[in-house]
């Protein structure tokens, strides 16, 4: 099967933002937008991400799920303060092809067999938020990586495919926003030992770390941010609109991390191509 090359659109309110360590968010641009260009420039799927829903205790994506899901045709997952079978649905409803889960699945596991059951596996996504401790261990975190569980995440990795989940994306909170590249080690872990697709996610920086995740540490996808939304900050779908919340000062400088290197789609799908990684390849840019 082909990788998948996966961008994704952390939002908070009506914006799409971005941390370091999934904090410090800093308000890049609208989410339609920069999701219909990573359609048009050959996104496999891409992940929305409520970032503050467990902390309100609410998801408010429907209305931007909408509106998404009438300009792009690949598959969307919504993830953030998704608790009940009902908000499933709910967002489902709005458009979206798949949940992500990760403090409800956490707090009641149950939750994610009778999801799986109602709406089947390939719609539950289960997303897992590791920090490594001192010990070297890495143990799971939830409320976008605010508050620690003490679960060992390859034991909980394990549990969450036995309850049915489809996928799992793995985030390390760690390297998340940094450009340092991913953690491979704890990526090979949980893809060593599960047989559901695993999405790496955290720490990408340049083309190069795709291909080392995916080669070595035996990701099924990888989801993307920085590397993708940097290099399109100065393209003409940002305005004054947006403001309503938010640190914009990030956008209006033009400051970037300075450990990622900006590239797009096209260029990764063609480097990993070229690195012997089976692609959907595209035409245009």
């Amino acid at each position: 099967m082909n990788i998948r090359i996966i961008p994704r659109l952390d939002i908070k309110g009506p914006n799409l933002v971005k941390g370091i360590h999934l904090e410090g968010l800093r308000v890049l641009g609208k989410p339609e937008a920069f999701a219909k260009f990573y359609y048009e420039a050959g996104a496999d799927e891409l992940i929305y991400q409520d970032v503050v829903a467990s902390l309100y205790d609410r998801n408010s994506l429907q209305d931007i799920i909408s509106r998404t899901a009438k300009e792009i045709f690949i598959p969307l997952t919504v993830g953030g303060g998704i608790r009940t079978l009902d908000d499933i649905k709910n967002v489902l409803r709005a458009g979206a092809d798949k949940v992500s889960i990760n403090t409800s699945a956490i707090k009641k596991p149950q939750f994610i067999r009778d999801a799986a059951l109602k709406f089947g596996s390939s719609t539950i996504v289960v997303a897992i938020e590791a920090i490594k401790q001192q010990d070297g261990n890495y143990f799971a975190f939830i409320d976008n990586g605010r508050e620690a569980t003490g679960i060992e995440v390859v034991d909980w990795a394990c549990r969450v495919e036995e309850l049915g989940a489809g996928e799992i994306v793995i985030t390390s909170v760690d390297r998340e926003g940094t450009g340092i590249g991913f953690d491979v080690n704890l990526v090979k872990m949980i893809a060593d030992k599960v047989t559901i697709p695993v999405i790496a996610h955290g720490g990408a920086g340049k083309k190069e770390d795709l291909l080392e995740v995916l080669k070595k540490g035996n990701a099924s996808a990888v989801s993307i941010a920085s590397i993708l939304h940097y290099g399109i900050l100065s393209k003409d779908f940002t305005d004054n609109s947006f403001n309503q919340e938010g640190n914009t000062d990030f956008l209006r400088s033009g400051k970037l991390v300075s450990t990622v290197e900006p590239t797009t789609i096209k260029k990764i799908k063609m480097y990993l191509y070229k690195n012997n990684i089976d692609v959907r390849m595209i035409t245009t840019e």
